[in-house]
């Protein structure tokens, strides 16, 4: 498997043509949704960020049920900004403080081809 960076330009479409065993791989987090929020993919790392295993977080919502920290402008609605458009790709630092210690990540959101949504997160 290619080394995929964090913040590639194309990380959506890279990672959404690897199986699930190679998004595990992955050193940082990778959360796919659907354009209301739906948690369809949740791999390792971020399971290692958040305390949170995947069996117990995929097919809720990622803003109202898994992390309403983000139930923000500056995340949420970047998000529904990005599905309203059709397009998204934002890159920025948060702080996730939902059920875990206040912990600083870079978070980046792109859309794939395949009409998922990615949420990409690292710790700073």
């Amino acid at each position: 498997m290619r080394l995929i960076k964090f913040g590639e330009e194309n990380a959506a479409n890279e990672i959404a043509s690897k199986s699930n065993a190679e998004i595990n791989e992955l050193a940082f987090g990778a959360i796919r949704l659907d354009a209301d929020g739906k948690i369809l993919t949740y791999n390792s790392a971020e399971a290692a960020i958040t305390g949170r295993e995947p069996s117990d977080v995929i097919g809720k919502n990622f803003f109202k049920d898994v992390a309403p920290c983000t139930k923000t402008p500056a995340f949420e609605g970047l998000f529904r900004d990005g599905v309203a458009k059709g397009h998204l790709n934002v890159l920025f630092v948060y702080e996730f403080n939902y059920q875990m210690m206040p912990t600083q990540v870079r978070v980046q959101m792109q859309k794939s081809d395949d009409d998922a949504y990615w949420v990409f997160v690292k710790r700073v």
